[in-house]
């Protein structure tokens, strides 16, 4: 996607909606901007609550816990053509 904005006065620009609402960006977010090859590169900074990665790690775990464990040696008498049979 390619937006045409205008810097005003004091450097100001505005970001617009669809692109806010594209890459998440709320008001009161933080943006990290730096320069790469010329380029100006604006990306939101994102907190990570561990917690929260925890809790969903979890629920993933319980999610596919159902799966038989594999154990070494599992394949050893198995051929990848007996398998796709």
């Amino acid at each position: 996607m390619t937006v045409r904005i205008e810097v005003g006065k004091k450097g100001y620009i505005v970001i617009p909606k669809s692109v806010r609402d594209l890459v998440g960006i709320k008001e009161g977010d933080t943006l990290a901007l730096r320069v790469e090859n010329g380029r100006i590169v604006l990306e939101p900074e994102r907190e990570v609550d561990i917690n929260d990665v925890i809790r969903k790690l979890k629920e993933h775990a319980n999610r596919i816990s159902y799966a038989k464990k594999a154990k070494l040696g599992d394949l050893v008498e198995t051929s990848l053509e007996e398998e796709f049979q």
